[in-house]
């Protein structure tokens, strides 16, 4: 069994002021605790963070977000802390050397070294990963399965609140990383459950398509055509310079035919040769079909999913990530999202953590065997049920 707190506090300047915040809306610890932090670029500047990890009893690993929220918490600019405390769990936690291209070996040193701390296999992985151009998110997903041999993988990539989203960061005992990958190995008694939420099937365009070319996460034609001409054909306009009007609000839902749930990949450009960039691998053979997002589509996802993971059992706490994309849907309604949440889950006492990430980490059941699969997800609010 496992236990859920959580803590938050709006306090960026004071560090005296920010830890009394923390501690006092803390509850009792068991024998084994071990921390998540998310929190504001600031608090790293400001030292905040710095100083509530010194003052904690238990190891800390987490990132920097652009928005996040507790079941207690008010306010915009926060940093918040959810502990997971257990006398049958073991927690033991991990830090990969500098990753600087896609090389299972870092991760693999990190895993031999957290798992030899625990009793037995790890029932699941919290991740924390650094937000990379040249690195994946599949690249986490896919590599960290093999080296753990399947264990389930949830957790979030760094993301901030500037444009170019240089100050997200991983964090890690009092330090924090551009490039580094945080997490925690679970043993024990714990048996979560996953969900996703992310595309509304009404916001599903009902054309489908084969993908017949790509190069990892640049899809190059869909039916034997080049991509741009499929797009084309669903009414999405090409520009003079080659380019396509709204890509990035047109997100592709693909069926990777694996007998697991389909993923979201965001649309973030089309290179000069008409290859469609995207936010994660796009296999060959998938099936694949356009969305688009928008607030209405956001609120009313998390919504929808929610009620029916209150529906499919008793939960002792949930962790979520949501996407960035999700966030900048919202536009100016930025917050609603974690206010639908906050309506569904108040009257139900389940302490929860939010927080937007820059990529999602999270396993997807087959609908056959009901075995996991741990994927890459992109604009998908993901869920870990406790």
């Amino acid at each position: 069994m496992i236990k859920i707190l959580t803590a938050f506090t709006d306090e960026v300047d004071d560090v005296e002021i920010a830890v009394n915040d923390i501690k006092s809306k803390l509850g009792p610890l068991l024998k084994n605790s071990v921390g998540l932090i998310t929190c504001y670029a600031d608090f790293i500047d400001s030292g905040i963070y710095q100083g509530v990890c010194a003052a904690l009893p238990f190891e800390v690993i987490g990132t920097t977000t652009i928005a996040s929220k507790t079941d207690t918490s008010h306010g915009d600019i926060l940093l918040t802390l959810t502990v997971f405390t257990s006398d049958s769990v073991s927690f033991s936690v991990g830090l990969s050397d500098a990753l600087t291209e896609e090389d299972p070996a870092v991760l693999e040193k990190a895993y031999a070294e957290a798992l030899a701390k625990l009793p037995g296999k790890p029932a699941l992985m919290l991740s924390c990963a650094p937000l990379l151009m040249n690195i994946s998110g599949d690249f986490y997903a896919n590599a960290l399965s093999a080296i753990t041999g399947g264990v389930p993988n949830f957790g979030s990539l760094a993301v901030d609140h500037y444009d170019d989203y240089h100050h997200a960061e991983v964090l890690y005992r009092g330090e924090s990383y551009r490039d580094r990958y945080a997490f925690v190995l679970f043993a024990g008694d714990i048996h979560p459950k996953f969900f996703i939420a992310n595309i509304s099937p009404e916001k599903v365009f009902r054309e489908k398509g084969l993908v017949s070319a790509s190069s990892g996460n640049q899809l190059q034609a869909v039916n034997n055509e080049p991509v741009v001409k499929y797009l084309m054909s669903l009414g999405l306009e090409k520009n003079e310079d080659g380019s396509i009007s709204g890509v990035n609000s047109f997100p592709f839902i693909i069926d990777m035919n694996d007998g697991t749930e389909p993923v979201v990949r965001a649309t973030f450009a089309v290179t000069p040769d008409g290859s469609a960039v995207c936010g994660g691998n796009i296999p060959v053979g998938s099936i694949i079909s356009v969305g688009t997002l928008d607030g209405d589509a956001v609120i009313d996802t998390a919504g929808k999913r929610l009620q029916e993971v209150l529906a499919s059992g008793n939960f002792s706490g949930m962790l979520m990530f949501s996407c960035v994309g999700r966030y900048l849907a919202l536009g100016y309604e930025y917050a609603t999202e974690m206010e639908k949440i906050h309506s569904i889950l108040a009257p139900s006492g389940i302490p929860y953590t939010i927080a937007y990430s820059g990529g999602e980490l999270c396993p997807v059941y087959s609908t056959v065997s009901g075995s996991i699969t741990n994927k890459n997800h992109n604009d998908t609010l993901i869920i870990c049920a406790f």
